[in-house]
């Protein structure tokens, strides 16, 4: 399995535009407001919610930030409601695009999304256009830099329950099948480790490499400007770039 396009999105990340890093906050706080909604106000026993708190953390979400969230979901009413909704469709290129979304007003985001797709070059299409092209996956990458005992990383993995395991340039990629991924990661973080990106959701069974330049300038716009959306939780690719 190729997974340059994936550590190379996270790099992205990494550098992103002032844009995209002030909807990080706002992001995580819908997160850690849905899991609350879902399983409570506690993240000992509340893995999702634990899960979304490390990763604002890792953002850099301050303590206080994540607190306010968590206290008001547990005291939200109707009108603080978010729904789930995963938008599909195709990139410049013909890359396959499924964008996962949080929002209190689905028409608003729908046009937002359909619109993102049409200014670059792409197509929003109906839901199942592009799924079959993904896999419910748990993903977890480790910094190969950062932990470089590549048989011991492989055999922590393993024994914690994952389902496979791959060392691409640069990280690891850890893949569990999605019942056992939180599991997985408490086993590692037990260990010592720290993840250089975790998730659990969509993971391409096929790569799409792009070679036109225009494209290729499309897609890292759309992707860039679907980050800036607030509405937009992640987005699922399987450019290969």
């Amino acid at each position: 399995m190729s997974g340059h396009s994936k550590w190379n999105n996270i790099k992205r990340k990494k550098e992103a535009s002032d844009a995209v890093k002030g909807a990080v906050f706002t992001k995580s706080a819908k997160e850690i407001m849905v899991a609350v909604k879902q399983g409570g106000p506690d993240p000992e026993s509340n893995s999702k919610l634990k899960d979304v708190i490390a990763k604002a953390k890792a953002s850099n979400m301050p303590n206080d930030n994540i607190n306010r969230a968590i206290k008001k979901a547990a005291g939200a009413g109707e009108g603080d409601e978010y729904e789930e909704i995963i938008y599909e469709g195709y990139g410049a290129g013909g890359v396959a695009v499924m964008v996962r979304t949080l929002t209190n007003n689905r028409n608003r985001t729908a046009g937002d999304v359909r619109h993102l797709f049409d200014k670059y070059a792409g197509n929003m299409g109906v839901s199942g256009s592009v799924g079959f092209l993904f896999q419910q996956k748990g993903s977890i990458l480790i910094d190969s830099e950062e932990f470089d005992d590549e048989e011991t990383v492989m055999m922590d993995a393993l024994e914690a329950g994952a389902e496979d395991f791959s060392a691409e340039d640069g990280y690891y990629e850890i893949l569990t099948a999605p019942e056992d991924y939180y599991a997985v990661k408490d086993a590692l973080a037990a260990k010592g480790y720290t993840f250089a990106d975790s998730n659990l959701g969509p993971v391409p069974l096929t790569w799409t490499q792009v070679e036109d330049k225009e494209a290729t300038e499309n897609l890292e716009k759309m992707l860039e400007k679907m980050e800036e959306n607030d509405d937009i939780q992640e987005v699922y690719h399987n450019w290969d770039s």
